[in-house]
């Protein structure tokens, strides 16, 4: 099964949503169904390539991310939103996502079997 999940909001917001958002996806992952991540928004910044300080959050959310692409899942974000969203403007992004285009985005989800918005 082939399972989108698409992140909007600025990780660190205060809510446990993309955390778990995270731990779905990992879940999901080990039970061996195809999962790819698309991030649009503030949720642009769980990519940057930076230690983000985040005062009464005991989660690294970006080492969450980055240990499911190791895991070979799939990860695009919106290059409009990279240049335009996010806390962290103008900080860089890992290597391991891939800047992307809303097309991507319909292309994955017309594929998809189920898509997830958090």
């Amino acid at each position: 099964m082939k399972i989108l999940l698409i992140f909007n909001k600025e990780p660190y917001d205060g809510t446990d949503l993309t955390w778990n958002g995270l731990r779905l996806a990992n879940q999901l992952h080990e039970e061996n169904q195809e999962v790819r991540i698309f991030m649009m928004n503030d949720a642009v910044d769980l990519a940057r390539d930076m230690k983000i300080e985040t005062q009464g959050y005991d989660q690294d959310l970006s080492n969450q991310l980055k240990a499911l692409v190791d895991k070979g899942v799939s990860v695009k974000a919106c290059g409009t939103c990279m240049t335009r969203c996010g806390i962290y403007k103008n900080k860089p992004y890992f290597s391991d996502v891939e800047k992307s285009t809303i097309k991507d985005l319909s292309e994955w989800i017309i594929d998809s079997d189920r898509v997830i918005n958090l």
